[in-house]
């Protein structure tokens, strides 16, 4: 028999939600404040499945088991749900805030661990800690080391080769990145889809993991409530370390709306991760759609209403979609500038073509939404990759999904420093290494999985995207050549040689140039094209970087080096022109 509860009618019962219980039955409320369920009970399904429906499994009774639910008008569908696992089930009505905090104190030791171990063993990085990388990385120097005093002169023209060939593969990929984006451009325009009707949208959870974000907590804020999603079908999860007393003093100063909460994550071993603190948020997630953004993100206000639009018109095997990201920041400096027109021949040009072309596409870190099921099915991300996005995005192919380019854009906070900047590069080239290993521990099924075409891009990108800045040194020393001085490799390979080297090298710098000046009359920037000559300057930076990802690479796989942000709001920073742009583009966005 039930203990002596308060009684409510099902027929017409309200539940804490205000909703009407569905099932005819006499409903009991429960007190859980004292409560201790079964473990065993609990841990007969995933504690996504309890927090997602605010239920939890309270206490036998002969050979049922009553579950409380704060919400019974879900009450047939969670029945059924629980029926293989647990037989009969009797439903009993508790507080939301009640259960939740019972399932958040309960299963907070098994969803720390699970965060940080979701992806199976053979897709994760985290064998990096095992030492066989130390091993592989030492007998590798300890070869080059000897050859380079040996013959030194074979070593120089060998990795000179093997820079050249980096090169001209990474130019071939932004052709077809390029002719790609422009056969999109300038085809037909397809019927117009127009955005979903208020009763045909899907509930979406963003996830926005802060972490030392005093400054930038109250502008973030600002900016989320811009939003123009149905407040009843979004909500956003402010991810916090439970031990990070700045952004938590931060955000408890701002009036937090109904849609906006915030989850802390405790601490687990020495890992301290972005992707660790998401699968621990993705528990607490009742969304379709799973989405995220990053703390100094100013998102299109119908970025939310796209996403749903996108996935409603898709087949079922589009997994993800990746929004534009951009800079709000442009003028702040040089390296600004030239950021922007990076990310903008990345990510609204090459990007695009990739996606079309049908290829892997490496995901960013923010404005990236994915379906739910679907990333339960791949585990979520890797909790030891420093890249764990594009980690995701070659996962979801793997698994034979796709992702499609958004026509929205997030705006972002552009590195305007040259030691931040080598900071976050630096992470990023760590990340793309670390990447490629796990993937390539078993080369023959990455194939299979892929196919050729998909297993030569993603060789492709991510040895080109690291290689071309470890190497870089070896191509430079060509322009010598161009100036008339001579070559260590003069008397070693033929003249011929050297000047088609030199000519590689030219053909590969005017390509990127014309790419930034196309990116930059595609984001209404024109003004930007000025500063194309100085990508010459900005891009050395990433030798540095890439030569401090190794370092971290082999001593400190799992360092996530922050970047950290808010020295220029998009709100308070005055650029005229970019602000005309960003509202031609949102004008353009909500007009096709």
């Amino acid at each position: 028999m039930l203990p002596r509860t308060t009684r409510s009618s099902g027929k017409g019962a309200r539940t804490s939600q205000g909703n009407k219980a569905s099932a005819p039955d006499v409903f009991r409320y429960v007190e859980l404040a004292n409560a201790r369920p079964d473990p065993n009970l609990l841990h007969k399904m995933p504690p996504a499945f309890w927090l997602r429906n605010s239920a939890v499994p309270w206490m036998r009774l002969g050979d049922s088991i009553v579950v409380a639910m704060a919400d019974l008008s879900q009450a047939d569908r969670v029945q059924a749900q629980l029926r293989n696992a647990f037989g009969t089930v009797i439903p009993v009505l508790a507080r939301k805030v009640q259960v939740q905090d019972l399932l958040t104190r309960t299963l907070r030791h098994r969803m720390v661990r699970n965060a940080s171990v979701s992806v199976p063993s053979e897709m994760s990085s985290r064998f990096l800690a095992h030492g066989k990388l130390h091993m592989a990385m030492a007998v590798w120097m300890g070869m080059v080391l000897s050859l380079t005093i040996l013959v030194p002169m074979f070593v120089f023209n060998a990795f000179s080769a093997l820079a050249f060939a980096l090169l001209l593969l990474f130019t071939g990929f932004r052709v077809i990145g390029l002719a790609g984006f422009l056969a999109e451009r300038y085809r037909p325009p397809l019927p117009h889809r127009s955005l979903l009707r208020p009763d045909q949208l899907p509930r979406i959870s963003v996830l926005v993991p802060l972490f030392r974000e005093a400054k930038i907590s109250g502008a973030l804020l600002h900016r989320l409530r811009k939003l123009r999603y149905p407040r009843h079908l979004m909500e956003v999860i402010l991810v916090l370390e439970e031990d990070d007393a700045i952004t938590l003093r931060a955000v408890q100063k701002a009036r937090l709306p109904h849609w906006i909460r915030v989850i802390r994550v405790p601490a687990y071993a020495d890992l301290k991760t972005k992707p660790r603190a998401l699968n621990y948020a993705l528990n607490h997630c009742q969304g379709e759609i799973i989405g995220v953004w990053d703390a100094e993100d100013a998102p299109q206000p119908d970025q939310l209403h796209r996403v749903a639009a996108a996935f409603a018109h898709a087949p079922p095997e589009l997994a993800c979609v990746q929004g534009v990201l951009d800079y709000y920041n442009p003028r702040a400096s040089w390296i600004a500038r030239c950021f922007t027109l990076e990310y903008a021949s990345w990510f609204r040009i090459i990007l695009h073509g990739i996606a079309r072309m049908g290829l892997v596409v490496p995901l960013g870190g923010t404005t990236m939404f994915i379906r739910r099921g679907i990333l339960d099915r791949v585990g979520g991300w890797d909790a030891h990759n420093v890249t764990e996005d594009a980690d995701l995005g070659v996962r979801l192919f793997r698994a034979g999904y796709r992702t499609k380019m958004l026509a929205s854009t997030t705006y972002e906070e552009a590195n305007c420093r040259p030691w931040p900047w080598i900071k976050q590069r630096s992470r990023w080239l760590k990340g793309f290494m670390v990447t490629y290993c796990v993937h390539m521990r078993s080369p023959a099924q990455l194939l299979r999985d892929l196919g050729w075409s998909r297993f030569i891009g993603f060789q492709i990108f991510f040895l080109c995207s690291v290689g071309q800045f470890l190497l870089a040194p070896f191509l430079w020393s060509f322009w010598l050549v161009a100036l008339g001085l001579p070559h260590p490799s003069a008397d070693t390979v033929p003249g011929g040689w050297l000047a088609l080297a030199v000519a590689s090298i030219v053909i590969f710098e005017l390509l990127n140039q014309i790419t930034a000046v196309v990116a930059a009359f595609v984001t209404r920037r024109r003004w930007l094209a000025l500063w194309a000559p100085c990508l010459l300057f900005y891009y050395p930076m990433g030798v540095v970087a890439a030569y401090k990802g190794l370092y971290e690479l082999v001593f400190h796989p799992f360092f996530w080096d922050k970047t950290d942000h808010g020295f220029h709001a998009p709100d308070d920073y005055y650029d005229p022109q970019t602000r005309s742009a960003i509202q031609a583009e949102a004008c353009s966005s909500a007009q096709s």
